[in-house]
């Protein structure tokens, strides 16, 4: 049975959990069509999760998350959701607590972009700022540590391995990406950090058609400038990942996912941020050898909370 249009789903979804269902997801998909040529015929397109309401793909599974302690009575009290973040996490489940009357917490490393945590702060999030040495890991412990010591105080979401994360895209953006592409899609590109994206679309995407290839996009180091991703080798390896679902490992550096995302904006007028530059950077290397592919890469977010960064300080004259 072919799935239902875009429309009728999240008139279904409305239905089942509100009207601000509709306001997120539903993000456009654009075939790139400058970076190819010279390279590939294959169709590579871009699904621009930036058009969420908080900014990111993020608002995905922020947005499911929240309803699903709601549902369970959990948010009792004054009780606060709390998660660690390393930026686009914490401001979508910021801005849709605020919007809901519920108060939020957010563990983060203490070198997470100012602009980011400015904004948390205007949103209303308490941050708890950790070691920047230990980065996203070091941030998921302190979050840990505080649910246990303060259960009564916090509701612990834990993006990292709460179901919520991949079923938001196994029910949302893969069959949005399933009807955008008429069923067409043949490579599924995505960044991995908790994995929810990759591991969500992955999974009902292979159930509506096995012959898709999925390609998981990871920095080449532990030390990298690729916001929101992770190097698993050196990393805690979120609980929700699923290996299996990985049919192809794609490494890309800090320099190509910049380079990559500074030409997605000035040649195809996409402002991505670096993780959806390396996306399209690995989405490309794996379109060189095809001609009639249909490739769809995920770009997280765009360069907007970024541009104070040093590198980009000389790409935007």
């Amino acid at each position: 049975m072919a799935l239902p249009t875009t429309a009728d789903r999240l008139t279904r979804e409305d239905a089942e959990r509100g009207a601000d269902t509709v306001s997120v997801g539903n993000t456009p998909l654009i075939r790139l069509q400058r970076i190819p040529t010279g390279i590939t015929t294959a169709a590579i397109h871009a699904k621009c999760e930036w058009l969420n309401p908080a900014g990111s793909v993020k608002d995905r599974p922020a947005f499911w998350m929240i309803r699903d302690v709601e549902r369970r009575g959990l948010l009792r009290g004054s009780r606060s959701l709390l998660d660690s973040t390393s930026g686009n996490t914490g401001i979508a489940l910021a801005q849709i607590g605020a919007s809901r009357g519920h108060r939020v917490t957010l563990c983060m490393p203490a070198n997470a972009n100012a602009a980011r945590q400015r904004l948390l702060r205007l949103l209303g999030a308490n941050l708890v700022l950790t070691d920047p040495l230990e980065g996203d890991d070091g941030a998921r412990a302190t979050a840990k540590q505080m649910a246990a010591e303060r259960p009564n105080d916090y509701v612990y979401l834990d993006q990292y391995s709460n179901p919520m994360n991949w079923q938001s895209h196994y029910y949302g953006t893969a069959p949005e990406i399933w009807c955008q592409t008429n069923g067409t899609i043949t490579h599924f590109v995505a960044c991995m950090g908790t994995s929810g994206t990759f591991t969500g679309c992955s999974r009902r995407l292979t159930e509506l058609n096995p012959a898709i290839l999925r390609i998981a996009v990871q920095p080449d180091a532990a030390y990298h400038g690729i916001e929101g991703t992770k190097h698993y080798a050196t990393s805690d390896v979120p609980p929700i990942f699923d290996p299996s679902l990985v049919d192809h490992q794609a490494e890309v550096s800090t320099e190509e996912a910049q380079e990559m995302a500074r030409r997605l904006a000035r040649e195809e007028g996409l402002p991505a941020g670096t993780s959806g530059g390396a996306a399209v950077a690995a989405a490309l290397k794996v379109a060189k050898n095809l001609s009639s592919a249909v490739i769809v890469a995920i770009l997280p977010d765009n360069v907007m909370k970024s541009l104070a960064d040093p590198h980009w300080a000389g790409q935007t004259s």
